[in-house]
């Protein structure tokens, strides 16, 4: 197709069908085309990448795909029958076949869920395999005992080769000893036969048949007339050996004929499953990666690499230069415009192929947060379609393709056009390109062109669907960076490439003057427009950053807020509590009155002091369970706000620090300052009590070792950085530890072992939301650092990247984590979070 040379895919389908082994996957890799259906896309794409992960991990998966179609169609015939070499062929691909669906068997139901469907009506034929190990030996030669006549032919093939060998040497060592032969002579075998060599000359004295002779004539080979009739014979039962195998071969394919149709079946199955493999070593080889399909219109490309021009890159030891770009139905058309050789073609060719790849169901070279939608057609325009026999110039088949454009092209259509409008005069070419841009995008195309065009360019900055784009170039240095810029119409920067060329200094002024200043002023707006339109982006991301925050500040107090009314809530519960166990007091206590009144038969005065007691001791409860409810109520709202007072007056002190430093530091002359000191400027030093910032931990130092610190908390010790800890006086040392010492007395090296043993370096949060996978990750972070693990993983998988983007954020806010990175591509790549720890 004109498209896949257009745009290099031409390319990539050479490459997969290199890798393809049996006949069924090249003919799949040369039919396959592009599917325009989400499902089928997905279900193309998985498989591709089940198989990549397979390649790359499991070692046990088959590999021999063995093409077994072309000999098994022709057994349809009854009179057919399978060669040697087929059976062979046959046996290695029933092996293959039950190799693979042990594999699916013995694995893990959710591992390779697309390919293990895949497996449904295979069958594999035990039967069938016995009777070819039956007539096969394990070098594929037919067996001895693969029927009793054939052992008996071979049997006798052997006594009867025994003899004529023992008779020639016979003869042999005869002609040596009369002379005739030389001393150093030795049977020849030529056709089969044995033969003794012989002087020409002295040919006659050995009676027998001249079957050969040497190049120069000097040498004849006879075959002596004594053993003639025994190689005949021995040839005889060659010919009836030949016979029985051919016999046992075609009594095989009697039986074979009936599993014809599920034989094929799996010949059909295997070299799908070579298809695949051969796409996936293809994608292993790009480094290529599954994107996110989305089904909102957007093409999100991060880190996308052209694959061809990576290869090539790579062969001169060069590195190739990521593109990122982002397409959605707001923003449907990116105008790229910039320098000659800047790489405006490329990035217009690499969004081309990765979505041709895509569609065709192929791993592309992005990240793994990368997103791909699915169009219904692409539309392209690039290059020179000239044609003398079509009467077409060069600017003729450009109209001939734009008429198609704006003809066939819908909302869901992709256009690629390169160097929009060139060809003809450059009024009219930027006139008509304009207009033919203004269509596609009332027709809301998605599109990327590249152009020179100023009109182009305007257009794109004034335009609600379109973007400019510019390839970045180094000014100074004059040379282009090959690296997209969003948001920035691109200059040509034709003047400062002239100069650079050597191009006299005149001629380059005169053209400036030729080119009119109102030239050089649009450009110069319009970079001036959208620098300013990228600092309000920045200042409108800014304040989005500063609303979460602000979000997540309200979210936190009005957690603490619900925490003080849990605990007035939980303070209320225990006073009725203990209300209801005075109660129960009193009524024994009335109980009691009533009995010894009634006892002692009390007389008035007595009976009186009784109830003045127990109205004393009624009024008594009320009052101390009153007071008891207030006071703790009391007590817990004054912790709360002493805390708070505390933590304002710890920023206070360290921001009067930090301006105190700075003052000293403006009066005196530079001097080294000792990276450990806090807040007083006097630096830490072992036995000192200090606080772990933004936390209630407190400790005392044991050592201190350049920029970090050991710290004993409790039966722990923890290493830190000295920036993360602040120095605290002794009573608020103890005022800290009053409260825990219990639970740190408990807290021995048996638990501490205990917990060690039981903690994996690595948790798996795929599948849980945010509000779930932060605190599991939390408390996974905190037993690394009580147990001092060095390393651990995240496993988060790539999905959309939202889940992995705020764990990270979370985590490197975490004092003691020195790096969070990917893991490797083969263990995960973007779906694995490998966070170290500090030394």
């Amino acid at each position: 197709m004109d498209i896949e040379r257009k745009i290099g895919f031409d390319k990539v389908r050479e490459m997969i069908s290199a890798e393809c082994v049996t006949g069924y996957a090249s003919c799949r890799c040369r039919e396959e085309q592009i599917s325009t259906n989400r499902e089928e896309i997905a279900r193309r794409l998985k498989l591709t990448d089940e198989m990549r992960l397979v390649c790359l991990f499991e070692d046990s998966f088959p590999s021999d795909y063995t093409d077994t179609k072309p000999f098994l169609l022709p057994l349809k015939m009854p009179s057919s029958c399978i060669a040697k070499e087929d059976l062979v062929k046959l046996r290695t691909s029933l092996e293959s076949v039950r190799k693979i669906l042990n594999f699916f068997q013995n694995s893990q139901k959710d591992l390779y869920p697309n390919l293990r469907r895949m497996t449904e009506g295979i069958s594999y034929f035990p039967e069938i395999s016995r009777r070819i190990d039956v007539i096969l030996d394990k070098f594929g030669e037919v067996k001895d005992n693969a029927s009793p006549d054939l052992q008996t032919i071979r049997r006798s093939i052997r006594d009867k080769e025994g003899s004529v060998s023992r008779r020639m040497m016979a003869i042999l060592k005869q002609a040596q000893a009369d002379g005739i032969v030389g001393e150093d002579a030795m049977i020849s075998i030529h056709g089969g036969r044995g033969l003794i060599p012989v002087s020409s000359a002295d040919k006659k004295k050995i009676p027998g048949l001249v079957l050969d002779e040497s190049a120069s004539g000097k040498t004849s080979f006879i075959e002596p007339m004594e053993v003639v009739e025994l190689n005949n014979k021995v040839r005889e039962l060659h010919f009836e050996e030949q016979r029985e195998i051919l016999r046992i071969l075609a009594e095989f394919s009697d039986f074979l004929r009936p599993y014809l149709p599920e034989l094929i079946e799996c010949s059909d199955y295997m070299g799908e499953m070579d298809f695949l493999n051969a796409k996936a070593k293809v994608g292993i080889g790009m480094k290529a990666s599954l994107p996110t399909v989305n089904d909102e219109g957007r093409i999100v490309l991060r880190q996308a690499r052209h694959p061809l021009l990576e290869k090539t890159l790579e062969r001169e030891d060069k590195q190739i230069v990521p593109l990122d770009l982002q397409l959605s139905r707001e923003k449907h058309i990116l105008v790229i415009s910039g320098p000659n050789a800047g790489g405006k073609s490329v990035c217009l060719k690499t969004v081309g192929l990765l979505q041709y790849m895509f569609q065709w169901g192929l791993l592309i070279p992005t990240s793994e947060i990368s997103e791909m939608t699915v169009f219904d057609g692409m539309f392209v325009d690039i290059g020179d379609d000239q044609s003398i026999e079509n009467d077409l110039s060069t600017y003729s088949s450009h109209l001939v393709n734009m008429k198609d454009i704006v003809e066939h092209c819908t909302s869901s259509s992709l256009v690629l056009i390169d160097e929009f409008g060139s060809g003809t005069e450059p009024a009219a070419g930027g006139a008509i390109a304009e207009s033919v841009l203004r269509e596609i995008d009332r027709i809301g195309a998605y599109a990327v062109i590249t152009t020179h065009y100023t009109n182009l360019k305007l257009y794109a900055n004034s335009a609600d669907g379109a973007v400019n784009g510019a390839m970045q170039f180094d000014v100074k240095n004059i040379k282009p960076l090959f690296k997209l810029e969003i948001g920035l119409p691109g200059n040509s920067f034709a003047f400062e490439l002239a100069r650079k060329t050597g191009l006299s200094e005149p001629i380059v002024k005169q053209a400036e003057e030729l080119a009119g200043a109102d030239f050089v002023s649009i450009e110069r707006q319009l970079r001036k427009i959208n620098r300013n339109r990228r600092a309000l982006d920045e200042k409108l991301a800014r304040i989005r950053t500063t609303d979460k925050t602000l979000e997540g500040i309200i979210d936190k107090y009005q957690k603490e807020l619900d925490g003080i009314k849990a605990t007035k809530k939980q303070i209320l519960d225990d006073a009725r509590s203990e209300a209801a166990d005075i109660l129960k007091e009193a009524n024994r206590k009335v109980e009691a009155t009533i009995k010894e009144i009634r006892e002692s038969q009390a007389d008035k005065e007595r009976t009186r002091e009784i109830r003045k007691d127990l109205g004393d001791f009624s009024k008594k409860i009320e009052s101390d369970t009153s007071d008891e409810i207030d006071r703790q109520i009391e007590a817990k709202m004054t912790q709360i706000v002493e805390r708070k007072k505390r933590e304002a007056e710890r920023k206070k002190k360290r921001a009067g620090a930090a301006v105190r430093a700075a003052g000293r530091q403006s009066e005196c002359e530079p001097g080294p300052v000792p990276v450990s000191a806090t807040p007083d400027d006097s630096p830490l030093s072992p036995g000192d009590k200090v606080r772990v910032k933004e936390s209630d931990l407190a400790g005392e130092i044991t050592m201190v070792s350049g920029k970090k610190v050991y710290i004993a908390i409790g039966s722990m010790i923890s290493i830190m950085k000295t920036d993360n800890v602040e120095r605290i006086s002794n009573n608020e040392f103890k005022e800290a530890h009053r409260n825990d010492a219990p639970v740190r007395s408990n807290f021995d090296n048996y638990a501490l072992n205990e917990r060690r043993m039981n903690f994996r370096p690595e948790i798996d949060i795929r599948g849980m939301r945010l509000n779930e996978a932060l605190p599991a990750v939390q408390s996974f972070m905190d037993d690394a650092l009580v147990i001092g693990i060095g390393k651990v993983r995240i496993l988060h998988g790539k999905g959309t990247g939202v889940l992995r983007e705020d764990v990270r954020k979370y985590v490197i806010t975490i004092p003691g984590v020195a790096k969070v990175e990917d893991e490797s591509y083969e263990q995960g790549g973007a779906g694995v979070t490998v966070v170290t720890f500090t030394e």
